[in-house]
């Protein structure tokens, strides 16, 4: 009865409470549907993005191991990465920065470049007495 005589109580010609808010929800859905796919798009991104450094930074590491022992370097092409290595060696190590474009949609177009550095003692310099 008490819901009967809130219906009532509005002045006629006036629409009641259900069909003035008929389609809110909708309208709200339309807004907040767009906005939850592009954050969960940044966020699965991200994901991505920090996947690739972890391998770049793996595949650094072990070129600098690799490197450091006298060995070829070959981590970028059996892990199969695109990137560019860099080998810097001075002070008795050597550092092998990988740099490649990002693996992320849209990212890598953009020129989003992400990139790893590892080093390692240089022993096959120390061991036949060369200097860095």
């Amino acid at each position: 009865m008490l819901s009967r005589s809130r219906r009532e109580s509005g002045s006629p010609g006036e629409p009641r409470g259900s069909e003035r808010e008929r389609g809110s929800v909708t309208a709200e859905f339309a807004v907040a549907l767009p906005v939850a796919l592009v954050c969960l798009g940044l966020g699965v991104g991200a994901v991505q993005a920090g996947g690739q450094q972890l391998r770049l930074a793996d595949a650094a590491a072990v070129d600098a191991r690799l490197l450091g022992r006298g060995d070829p370097p070959v981590a970028s092409a059996v892990s199969g990465l695109e990137a560019e290595r860099v080998i810097d060696r001075r002070s008795g190590m050597v550092c092998v920065t990988m740099t490649a474009h990002s693996a992320v949609v849209g990212l890598g177009a953009a020129g989003l470049r992400i990139s790893a550095r590892a080093c390692a003692v240089d022993e096959a310099r120390a061991e036949s007495g060369g200097t860095g």
